[in-house]
């Protein structure tokens, strides 16, 4: 989701996290995974942060990004990229262009 002129960018800002909940939590459906499984597997205190993540609230800290990946069964690379292009829009935009 990248941000267009014009946009208001808190909307936008939210539509993006809210779009990445979902994202996220298909990526743990796909593994058959609740989220007390994930938070589990990535050694959480608590399993509301998946429910927060999932709800756009929230972001996973970057130190974080490769046990998430590993977790979920994706490509690193292609994990934090996507986390990118919900997260940081610009960034991604000046880093990889519109396509995502």
């Amino acid at each position: 989701m990248l941000l267009k002129q014009g946009t208001h960018t808190s909307d936008a800002a939210r539509d993006a996290r809210s779009e990445m909940g979902v994202w996220l939590k298909s990526l743990r459906e796909q593994q058959g995974m609740s989220q007390r499984d994930l938070a589990n597997t990535l050694n959480l205190d608590y399993y509301t942060f998946i429910s927060q993540l999932e709800n756009g609230r929230g972001r996973i800290p970057p130190a974080r990004y490769r046990d998430w990946a590993t977790a979920l069964q994706v490509e690193p690379t292609s994990f934090v990229k996507k986390l990118l292009s919900y997260n940081e829009p610009l960034t991604y935009e000046i880093l990889f262009g519109d396509a995502g």
